[in-house]
């Protein structure tokens, strides 16, 4: 049963951790799915706008001041969304966690 146990332990770790191939065109349409869910009230299609421009700004001519404040613009906006769209968020690792603690307390 013990071997069991780690076999499936190791199985689930080795495909959790396994690396994702992405290429940049699948990444933006990944991202505009994402946000596809706050288009509901008029806020959120102002902060999407606000983040869609971001995205299309050359960053590679601003300096890092300029950038630095777009990253936190960028962060601020996200969570102001969160709140809009609702829900439980869960990292990878609490997912691993409850599912070794469901597999060793079951």
């Amino acid at each position: 049963m013990k071997k069991i146990a780690i076999c499936l332990i190791t199985t689930c770790l080795l495909l959790t951790l396994q690396p994702l191939h992405l290429n940049a065109k699948t990444t933006i349409v990944m991202r505009s799915l994402t946000y596809s869910r706050y288009i509901e009230s008029e806020r959120a299609k102002a902060l999407l706008s606000r983040l869609y421009e971001i995205n299309s700004i050359a960053k590679s001519n601003l300096t890092s001041r300029e950038k630095k404040n777009l990253r936190t613009e960028v962060l601020s906006i996200r969570n102001e969304l969160r709140p809009i769209n609702g829900g439980i968020y869960l990292s990878g690792g609490a997912i691993i966690l409850i599912i070794i603690l469901l597999i060793i307390l079951l």
